[in-house]
Order: C-alpha cells, then structure tokens, then sequence
C-alpha cells in the first residue's frame, strides 16, 4: 500500500504560515489511501499532482529519489517549482514539496521568475547539485546546491556556456570522479564538468554527440553507466514523428560516438494528445528499471511519472517494453478497486481527467473508445463486476473483455441515461475468470464524449 506525505520545505516562519493547508494536504491524501485496499504503481505521483521528465537516482541512504518537472497546466509545460519523490521499496512514496523554486514561497532565483522544465541532479562530497534549465536563451541553465537531497536547494545561479544554451541538462560522474555535462534538443551537447561542478571545461565541448538524423535523439537525454558501457537514454522520435519513445545508444567511451540500439518504451496511446516522453534508468535492489512518463487530461502537457522493470542482457541490448499499470508492483488485484486513472492506454477520445476534490477518472468517453488495464489478476476466479460510471443523459454499450478488445468477452453492460452529475454504480455477473489477463473496456454509443469511469472490480 502506497503512502504519500507532502513535506514543505520552506523557511520556519513560511511553514507556520502554511500548518493548516499542511494538514489538509496531508488529510486528503491519506483518505485517499484509505479509501482503496491496494493502490497501483502506475502513475507514481498520486491524483492531482504531475511530476514528469523523473531522473532517477539512488542516494547513500539507500532510498530512490525521482526528480522532475512539475506540470500544474495545459497552457504551457511544468511551473516554477521542483518536487521529488522517494521511495525505499518502490511501493510507498513520499512527496518533497517545494525543493527548488524561480518564483513564489522559497523563490532561489535572483535573476528571473520564469519556468523550470526538467531538471538533473548530481551527489559530490556531501553536496547534491539540482541543475535545472529554463525558456531563456541568456540562462538557459543553472544549478542550486543543497546539503540533502531533498534540499532546500539554494541560491540558483546560471551557467555560462555560451552559445550552447539550451534545456534539458543531464550530469554523469564516472568511475574515475570525472563529471560529464549533457544537454541540447535535436543535437546533444557534452562536455567534461570542471571539479568545482559549476562551471563547463569550454575545451571539451563536442556537439552532435546524438543527432536525430543517426540517433533520432530530440531532447532529454539521461546518461549512465552499466558493465562497462556508456548509455544515453533520451527521447526518441523514430515512431508516428513524434518523440513518444525513450530511445537509447551506447558507447565504449563516455564522449562516444554512440551507436544508436533501438526503443526502450513508447508511451504512445496513453492519452488522445500525447506528445514527448523523457526519463532515465536505474537499478534497485539487483532490478534495473525505466523511468518515463505519461500525459494526461487531452492535452500534451500535465505528465506523470512511471516506471516499468527492465532487462540488461549480456551483449548490452534492453528489450522494448509495454506500459503497464501495475507498474513495478505484481499485477493488481481484481478483487480491489481498479482506479481509472491506473489505465495504461486509451484508444480514441477518452481522457484521464481530474473531477472532484483532485480525485480522477477517465472522461470523455465516445464511440468505439478502448481502455486498457495490464495487469489484472483474477487469481482462481471471478463470477461478478462492479462498475461506478456517470452516464449523464447517454445510452451505449460497454464491452468487458480479456487480453486484447475483441477476446474473451466477459461482459457487455447496457448503459442507461442517469441523473446529470451523479455516479451510480453497476453490478452485474460475468463469465467466469481467473489467471492474469490484460482488461480492456471498448465503449459504443451514438453520443460522444458523455460517460465517464472512476473504477471497476470484480467479485
């Protein structure tokens, strides 16, 4: 079972200041918890708050820490604020308001008020150093030094690289204590960090290290190290012209070249206007896996983070893999709630929208829509369903089915106008299911854009 807890770190007298909308922050969620048996692990960040863009990185205290953009609309990309999450079991997850901040309540920039997109973060000699990126082309990049790793970070300063500015920066420390700095869209930039990790050894800038022409590299990339082999992993751009896929390359040297290997996971389908993905890799407890995130609410903005188990085999390769809902945890339980927002695709108009009190459903839904849950264990057998929906004044059918839309039919609910704004919920009897399967939901309806889904389980 997940908890998640909001900390504020801000000055002492901000925080007496805040106590109450502390409190109720932390009430909300809490009854959110409570509310469910089992939560799922896709998406990390619980309703209402879009973290995107994670860096993902294991400290001395053993926790995994995720950084990353903080989406709060789909006007524009993130806000101007950074969140982390952690986490020591990749289960429960702890929210850590505020870390850094160009504007508002623990402002740490001097010298503008403007967005932050995605940040990376480095640990040297008991600092941790957030370098965060901007929509400015005179400082484009910067960085902020905190004592923790959930800072406050403090006193943000930029980095004159020249004509190099540009967003998305990543830094590698090798084996050897040499820090590399990446960073750029549609060309990657590398160059060697200077000891005090704050400034850019100019000399050895090497630009085109990824290029989208060779590499189908477009932005964000994430650099490590395993078995002896340099990894980029960067947003990819060889499917559907868009750069949904995390792709990655590798290389013998840390400033390459680089051999471009292929996809990692493509978030493609998990919303109606899905556009970039970004993330990172990293190892916990022996298993390595994908950091990566999701759009929601129609729009390309209001991302959130995921993550899903991968394999390094021994020639170096890491096979594809799909999103998922259970994400690192064990395929969810039919018999618990199955929240709308754990869909992992959404085919046609259907959307994964807010509605009440920062709770989430998917909205939106039209005819010939396909909604899919993987996975979902029904252990030695199911017989019953229950549905909760808002049909509003729309008529359809909703086709209940295991492993792929048009397989295995368990159900099919006949909806029926309702009460404008009410959810009811359906009960009804199934063919009979157990085992793991894939649960896909597939909508028809003369009316679009009508009935909306908060959960299912079955009995």
């Amino acid at each position: 079972m997940k908890f998640y807890l909001i900390q504020n770190y801000s000055e002492e007298s901000k925080i007496t200041v805040n106590h109450r909308t502390m409190i109720y922050k932390i009430y909300f969620i809490t009854l959110l918890l409570f509310t469910n048996q089992l939560i799922a692990q896709n998406p990390i960040s619980p309703p209402g708050l879009y973290i995107a863009d994670p860096t993902a990185r294991v400290w001395e205290d053993g926790k995994l820490y995720i950084y990353g953009s903080l989406d709060e609309s789909c006007d524009y990309y993130c806000s101007r604020k950074h969140h982390a999450l952690s986490t020591e079991d990749l289960i429960n997850w702890t929210i850590h308001e505020n870390i850094f901040s160009s504007a508002g309540e623990n402002d740490q920039l001097s010298y503008n008020d403007n967005l932050l997109f995605a940040p990376s973060i480095a640990y040297k000699d008991g600092l941790y150093y957030l370098y965060y990126c901007q929509p400015d082309k005179e400082h484009a990049e910067g960085l902020a030094i905190s004592k923790s790793p959930i800072g406050p970070f403090m006193d943000g300063q930029y980095m004159d690289i020249g004509k190099y500015n540009e967003i998305d920066p990543d830094v590698f420390i090798d084996d050897d204590g040499v820090a590399y700095y990446c960073w750029g869209q549609f060309s990657l930039k590398m160059a060697r960090l200077n000891p005090d990790m704050k400034t850019l050894d100019t000399t050895t800038i090497i630009d085109n290290v990824l290029t989208e022409t060779e590499h189908h590299f477009h932005e964000g990339a994430f650099m490590l190290k395993i078995r002896g082999l340099y990894y980029l992993i960067f947003a990819d751009i060889s499917r559907a012209d868009a750069p949904t896929c995390l792709g990655y390359a590798t290389s013998d040297k840390p400033l390459g070249p680089y051999e471009y290997r292929g996809v990692i996971i493509d978030n493609n389908r998990c919303n109606p206007n899905n556009w970039n993905n970004h993330g990172s890799i990293a190892a916990y407890n022996g298993q390595y896996y994908v950091f990566y995130h999701r759009s929601t609410n129609a729009c390309n903005k209001m991302r959130k983070a995921c993550l899903e188990p991968i394999e390094i085999l021994d020639d170096g390769t890491i096979p594809e893999v799909e999103m998922t809902s259970q994400g690192a945890d064990p395929p969810l339980s039919a018999f618990s709630n199955i929240e709308a927002e754990w869909a992992c695709l959404l085919f046609g108009n259907a959307r994964i929208n807010e509605f009440e009190n920062k709770k989430e459903c998917i909205s939106g839904i039209s005819n010939n829509d396909k909604i899919a849950f993987k996975y979902i264990d029904f252990k030695s057998g199911a017989n019953s369903l229950n549905l909760r929906i808002r049909s509003g004044n729309t008529a359809g059918k909703l086709v209940v089915s295991l492993d792929k839309p048009w397989h295995s039919r368990l159900a099919l609910i006949n909806i029926e106008p309702g009460i404008e704004g009410e959810w009811s919920t359906i009960s009804l009897p199934v063919k009979k299911v157990s085992g793991v399967h894939a649960l896909w939901l597939h909508f028809y309806s003369k009316e679009n854009g009508k009935i909306e889904i908060d959960w299912i389980n079955f009995e």
